[in-house]
C-alpha cells in the first residue's frame, strides 16, 4: 500500500490556496450593489442625447436620466456616479458585457429590449417630434407623411425606437437613413440626404435650438391610432435584481416630488412629462 505523506511546507502551501479559493468565491459572490456600496460609485452608460444624457464640454455628466440616477443613487448611500459614453445601439450589448452597470440614457421601455434586460420603473413618458429644414418644405408631420410619399427619406438613429416605430406605421425599411448619434441626425436633414429626422420631442427641440436652418415640428404622441408616446427608465443586467430593486424602492418614492421636478425642469421635464404606464405594462406591449 502507497502511504502519501503532505510535508508541513505542502500543507501550509495547500491552507493559503484553500483561503485564497474561498476569498475567490466570496468576491464572485459579491453583487453589483454590494460592490458599488463597498466601493462607493458606480458606472453608468450614456449616449450623449441631450437632454436626456450627456457630457458638458467641461465633462460633467448630465441630462434627466443621469441626475435622477445621481439623486436615487444617494440615496442608496452611492454617492459617485461615473458615465461611460456609448452610441445608443450599443447600450445593451455594453451593459451585458459589463462595461457599466446601469443604463442611464431615458431609453425607451418596449417588450424587445424587456426581453434582454430588466428596467426599473419609468422616469418620464413622452410623445416624438421630426426635425425638418427651416419652413418645413416638405410640409412632414409625422410617420404617416412618410406613408404617403414613398420619396422621401427619414433619419432615425440607430437602436432607439422611432425606427420600428416609422416601419409599423407603413414606412419601408429603403426610406430609413439610420445614422449613429443626434448630430448625424442634424447633418442629414440640413444636408438634405434626409428629409427629416424623428427621435423625441425633447430631444427634436434641442437639436433645432443649437443648429442652423432647422426646426421642429409640432410633437405627436399616436400615428395612425397607435401611440408613440414613449417611456423612459434605467436598464440593468438581468442578474442585477438587488440591484434594480434597491433602485426601483427609492426611484418610485422619488419620482413626482418636489424635488424630482426641479431636478428635471431645467431639462424640459416636468410634470407634464411624469409617467402614466408601469414597467410591467410596456414590457407585455399595453
Amino acid at each position: 500500500m502507497m502511504t502519501i505523506r503532505i510535508s508541513r511546507r505542502t500543507a501550509l502551501g495547500l491552507g493559503a490556496g484553500l483561503v485564497l479559493l474561498s476569498s475567490t468565491a466570496a468576491a464572485l459572490a459579491e453583487t453589483t450593489l454590494e460592490r458599488a456600496k463597498k466601493d462607493g460609485y458606480i458606472r453608468v452608460g450614456f449616449a450623449n442625447e441631450a437632454p436626456f444624457g450627456y457630457a458638458t464640454p467641461d465633462g460633467k455628466l448630465t441630462g434627466e436620466a443621469p441626475e435622477v440616477a445621481k439623486a436615487v443613487l444617494a440615496k442608496m448611500g452611492i454617492k459617485q456616479v461615473d458615465g461611460v459614453l456609448t452610441e445608443f445601439g450599443s447600450l445593451i450589448p455594453g451593459l451585458k458585457a459589463g462595461r457599466f452597470d446601469i443604463i442611464a440614457a431615458g431609453m425607451f421601455i418596449n417588450p424587445k429590449r424587456c426581453a434582454e434586460i430588466n428596467f426599473s420603473e419609468p422616469s418620464y413618458g413622452i410623445g416624438a417630434a421630426m426635425l425638418v429644414q427651416k419652413g418645413n418644405p416638405k410640409q412632414v408631420k409625422d410617420f404617416s407623411t412618410f406613408k404617403d410619399n414613398s420619396s422621401l427619406k427619414l433619419a432615425v438613429m440607430a437602436g432607439a425606437v422611432e425606427g420600428a416605430e416609422a416601419k409599423d406605421a407603413g414606412v419601408s425599411q429603403g426610406q430609413l437613413v439610420v445614422l449613429p448619434d443626434q448630430s448625424s441626425l442634424v447633418a442629414a436633414v440640413q444636408s438634405g440626404r434626409a428629409d427629416a429626422a424623428a427621435l423625441t420631442a425633447l430631444s427634436i427641440a434641442e437639436m433645432a435650438k443649437k443648429a442652423d436652418g432647422v426646426e421642429s415640428t409640432k410633437p405627436f404622441g399616436e400615428v395612425n391610432g397607435k401611440s408613440v408616446k414613449g417611456h423612459g427608465g434605467f436598464g440593468f443586467r438581468k442578474e442585477d435584481t438587488d440591484l434594480q430593486k434597491a433602485f426601483n424602492a427609492e426611484l418610485k418614492k422619488f419620482i413626482g416630488s418636489p424635488e424630482h421636478v426641479a431636478l428635471v425642469e431645467p431639462f424640459g421635464f416636468g410634470k407634464d412629462y411624469l409617467p402614466n404606464k408601469t414597467t410591467a405594462e410596456l414590457c407585455a406591449g399595453k
